[in-house]
C-alpha cells in the first residue's frame, strides 16, 4: 500500500535502537526523510548507515538527550517543521515502588510524560497551519494492564495519554492526528534486560523466563520490531487522517478485554 507520505519529514525520538529504530525504518521505506535521535554516537551512526542502505531518503542523526531543553532544541533545529513526530523514550528500570524516591519519580515523569508534551507543543501549531500532521506516542501495554515493577513508567505514560485526550480533538479539523501505540512484549534489548533482571531475582535462567513469558501471550511469541514499525507508519499515512485519539494495542492478544 502506498501511504502517500513520500517526501514528508519526520522526527523519530530515541530511534537508534529498538522500537524507535523500527519506526524510523518503516517511515523511511515509505519515502519519509528522517531525523533520528539517540545518545550513543556509534549506535546512532550505525542506524543511519542501515537506513541509507535500504532507503533513498535523507537521514539526519541528532546526538542529544531529548529529556533536556538543550537536546530538544538541537532536534528541532535539525527539523523545525516536521510533518510527523514519533514520541519515544526509554522508561524507568524495573523497580519495586518502595525503592522510588521523589527524584526518581520526577525523572520518570520527565522521560515519559513531560518530554513528549514539550515536543508536541513546539510542532503542532505548524502542522495545523500546513494542514498535515501525524503524532504518534509510543506508550505501553502497562497503561491498560498493570505490570509489576513498571509503576512509575505506567503512571507517567497514562498521564501523557490523559493529558493529550483533551488536546487531540482541537486539531482534528486541521488534519493533525494524535494517536498512541501500546506495545506489549517485543523482542528488544529492553526486554532482554528485563528477562535478565527477573532471572537474577528468581534464581532461574533467562531462557526459562523468556519461554514462560511467550507462553503467556495468546500468539505464543514476542512481537517483532518490524511489525511495530509498520503499524506506526500506517498511523502516519494520508489514509489514517480519520483515526485520532486512539490507543492501539499491539500485544499479541495479551490484554484480555471485550472492548
Amino acid at each position: 500500500m502506498d501511504l502517500n507520505i513520500k517526501g514528508r519529514k519526520a522526527i523519530v525520538c530515541a530511534s537508534s535502537r529498538g522500537l524507535g529504530r523500527a519506526c524510523a525504518i518503516s517511515l523511511a521505506k515509505n519515502g519519509v526523510n528522517i531525523i533520528i535521535n539517540g545518545r550513543n554516537k556509534e549506535v546512532l551512526e550505525t542506524t543511519k548507515e542501515s537506513i541509507n542502505k535500504i532507503c533513498s531518503v535523507e537521514v539526519i542523526p541528532v546526538l542529544a538527550d531529548l529529556c533536556t531543553k538543550e537536546g530538544q532544541e538541537k532536534i528541532l533545529k535539525a527539523c523545525p517543521d516536521p510533518d510527523i513526530l514519533i514520541n519515544n523514550n526509554g522508561g524507568p528500570p524495573f523497580r519495586d515502588f518502595r525503592e522510588l524516591n521523589r527524584d526518581d519519580m520526577i525523572e520518570g515523569l520527565v522521560m515519559n510524560m513531560l518530554t513528549p508534551i514539550d515536543l508536541i507543543s513546539e510542532v503542532i501549531d505548524g502542522m495545523a497551519e500546513r494542514k498535515f500532521g501525524r503524532i504518534v506516542n509510543i506508550t505501553s501495554l502497562s497503561v491498560k494492564m498493570p505490570i509489576e515493577g513498571l509503576d512509575l513508567s505506567s503512571g507517567a505514560r497514562a498521564g501523557l495519554t490523559a493529558f493529550l485526550a483533551g488536546v487531540t480533538p482541537k486539531f482534528a479539523q486541521h488534519n493533525v492526528t494524535i494517536n498512541n501505540l501500546l506495545p506489549g512484549l517485543f523482542a528488544t534489548d529492553r526486554l532482554k534486560n528485563s528477562e535478565s533482571h527477573a532471572a537474577k531475582i528468581s534464581g532461574r535462567n533467562p531462557e526459562e523466563i523468556s519461554k514462560e513469558r511467550q507462553n503467556s501471550i495468546p500468539a505464543k511469541r514476542y512481537g517483532t520490531a518490524n511489525e511495530f514499525g509498520e503499524a506506526c507508519a500506517f498511523l502516519c499515512s494520508l489514509q489514517a487522517g480519520y483515526i485520532t485519539g486512539q490507543n492501539l494495542l499491539i500485544d499479541g492478544g495479551r490484554f484480555s478485554s471485550t472492548f
